[in-house]
């Protein structure tokens, strides 16, 4: 059972950061999906509920995707979803159930870096920054790979462009988490394909200073792409096997950029 000594529910994310840095035990509570599920006694739960971050903006160049947003509001947001080809629907739809994605956020599914997210995984094949109370706006790709320490997470930003997007993965069951993901995206000319649930956190693979895959690819270009999938670190848990994700793992990236190739944007 999760406990919590003390409780406080600051009216601003600078308030909240200045709480967390108080306490080296102190935690963020979002939508107690998987906090509440560890057995431990925290001195200090920080609920972000009143510090106004549960919506989605939509400014002329991004959408700005607030830490309490939850999954079901990303999953029914129209212009969001209209704007990204689809793919985050696509990503949070099979995410458990419609109760589940009415209280998990989007905060706490990117802050946390699970390797099973579905959520960074498309995140990452679109063109997208985090906004912390300390550390700043950064790239989601420099986030995912070394976090950023003890700090807030108040907003992911997803910039607008002519996208092509498309998200895949293979589950053992409809509601169950993802035994392996990916999902390709086309903006500025370049695909960006990130794999995950290898079950370690998502990788971009291509775009910006990894392996180029331009818009018009060659076959040959592909099967670069797809050896470098195959060369990925993938490991086993109770979802799949390393050696079934390395096989499975570069016709689920074709799948996606197959799906996203077919998307007029």
């Amino acid at each position: 059972m999760l406990r919590f000594e003390s409780y406080a529910r600051p009216e601003t994310p600078e308030e909240a950061y200045e709480l967390l840095r108080s306490d080296r035990l102190a935690t963020v509570v979002g939508g107690m999906m998987w906090l509440r599920l560890a057995d431990r006694t925290v001195p200090l739960g920080i609920d972000l509920s009143r510090c106004g971050l549960d919506r989605i903006e939509e400014t002329p160049d991004a959408f700005v995707i607030g830490a309490m947003v939850t999954l079901g509001q990303l999953e029914r947001h129209d212009a969001l979803t209209r704007a990204t080809a689809g793919v985050l629907r696509e990503a949070v739809s099979g995410i458990v159930g419609t109760q589940f994605r009415n209280l998990a956020t989007v905060g706490g599914s990117v802050y946390s870096r699970m390797g099973f997210s579905d959520v960074i995984c498309a995140l990452l094949a679109l063109d997208t920054e985090v906004e912390l109370v300390g550390a700043g706006r950064m790239p989601l790709i420099p986030f995912v790979e070394r976090g950023a320490g003890r700090d807030v997470l108040t907003h992911v930003i997803v910039r607008k462009h002519p996208y092509r997007a498309a998200f895949a993965s293979v589950r053992p069951a409809a509601t169950d988490f993802s035994a392996l993901n990916a999902a390709a995206g086309l903006w500025r000319g370049s695909w960006h394909v990130a794999v995950g649930a290898r079950p370690q956190k998502a990788q971009a693979l291509t775009g910006g200073e990894r392996l180029p895959l331009r818009e018009g690819f060659s076959p040959s270009e592909l099967d670069a792409v797809l050896d470098a999938t195959s060369d990925l670190a993938f490991g086993s848990d109770l979802r799949g096997s390393e050696e079934w994700r390395r096989a499975v793992a570069p016709e689920l990236v074709r799948r996606a950029l197959d799906a996203a190739q077919a998307k007029e944007a």
